[in-house]
């Protein structure tokens, strides 16, 4: 049994964020039902690359759900939404505010059916405030809520980050506010609306910055390679290339000098005595490390550290990453089949549970390919299908 088996999800939501939020909830047992628009799909269907004529950026968020198509500009389509809402315990949609009121499914019309709906809207800038009706993407929010400001180096273009943060940060937020509100709803039967924006869910994450701003007034800066508050805690070159050196306290740093580069000495000049010494002088800090660092090879310093109890490790590429044994041993990388694409690896769970473990139950779907066994399951016969088809209310 999966620890959310018996939970019934409707994704109407497309691209990353809210695909992203039903995946996991679909990895966690739920049963998630897919409605995409009739003409096309979720729009990530039309992203590349492509294996058989099937996107696999779809594929590698979509699996665990099942995809039907309605039409629910159509009003029998709407019909059938109202159907499967009735009987659903979570809805996550991402539209722009005020498309799902001008297509009746918003919060208070499905509310009205179905009174104990947990209904999680995910938006660019949420559904109030002044920048409610704008289109919000991860990179926007980025630059608007600071991230890029901190991110690449002190007086150079800003830089965004290496993936889309925002967009994965904001499922993210939805699926502990999806299980919060269900939790509440056991306790008292109550639904609610859950308001997600994209542009505010990072800046929680902000909480050394906050710090120093809200008690200080200082702004954060780009900090490169370097930690913002620990150091030595960031890329230091090696011989042959970089690798990440991570003394974020006072102990790790003791051992770092005795028992790795061997220059006890440090640890009482005055210039690296405690943290605070160490991040107002990163800059000399770096120079004198290196200069011992560049004398081996990556792996010779990542050994003496492991030995040591001192935090380092590699600066991988994505194929290095996905081929470090580490990753592979915790079956971070996944192999299923595909109807269309067959044979193809996929992420994996990032938690592991011991009593209810995850699993990857189906690969994500072809285009509507679940239309008719969903209809089929609330009573809608092959000739009722085929009569929709005809009217393009489904695919």
């Amino acid at each position: 049994m999966l620890p959310l088996e018996g939970i019934k999800v409707l994704d109407v939501s497309q691209i990353m964020a809210g695909p992203y939020c039903t995946m996991v909830l679909g990895d966690m047992g739920a049963e998630v039902i897919k409605v995409e628009k009739a003409n096309g799909g979720d729009d990530s269907r039309q992203m590349g690359p492509y294996v058989n004529d099937e996107s696999t950026c779809f594929a590698q968020i979509n699996r665990n759900k099942k995809s039907i198509s309605l039409n629910l500009k159509h009003e029998q389509g709407r019909e059938i939404f109202y159907r499967l809402a009735r009987e659903a315990d979570v809805i996550v949609e991402n539209y722009r505010p005020g498309v799902t009121q001008s297509l009746a499914i918003d919060y208070p019309s499905i509310k009205a059916i179905n009174p104990g709906i947990i209904y999680c809207s995910i938006s660019g800038y949420g559904q109030t405030g002044p920048s409610r009706h704008k289109g919000g993407f991860d990179l926007v929010a980025q630059g608007m809520s600071g991230l890029m400001s901190m991110t690449g180096e002190k007086g150079r273009r800003p830089l965004k980050t290496g993936v889309a943060v925002y967009d994965i940060g904001a499922g993210i937020t939805a699926i502990y506010s999806i299980l919060a509100a269900y939790i509440h709803r056991q306790n008292s039967g109550e639904g609610q609306h859950l308001d997600i924006a994209i542009a505010e869910c990072g800046l929680p994450w902000f909480t050394w910055e906050a710090a120093a701003y809200f008690s200080e007034g200082r702004v954060p800066e780009a900090t490169g390679w370097r930690h913002r508050v620990s150091a030595p805690y960031q890329a230091m070159k090696v011989r042959d290339g970089f690798m990440m050196l991570g003394c974020a306290n006072q102990r790790t740093w003791e051992r770092f000098c005795q028992d790795v580069i061997a220059r006890p000495e440090l640890m009482e000049d005055e210039r690296f005595r405690t943290n605070l010494d160490r991040g107002r002088n990163v800059e000399e800090l770096e120079a004198v490390l290196e200069e011992i660092l560049v004398g081996g090879d990556r792996e010779h310093w990542l050994a003496l550290c492991d030995e040591a109890g001192v935090p380092a490790g590699p600066i991988n590429d994505f194929a290095q990453a996905m081929d470090d044994e580490h990753y592979l041993a915790r079956g971070m990388v996944q192999e299923l089949d595909h109807p269309s694409m067959g044979a193809m690896k996929t992420l994996g769970f990032p938690t592991k549970f011991s009593a209810t473990p995850l699993e990857i139950r189906r690969p994500a779907p072809l285009f509507a390919q679940h239309t008719d066994e969903v209809l089929e399951g609330f009573g809608l016969g092959e000739g009722e299908r085929e009569t929709l088809r005809r009217e393009g209310v489904i695919r």
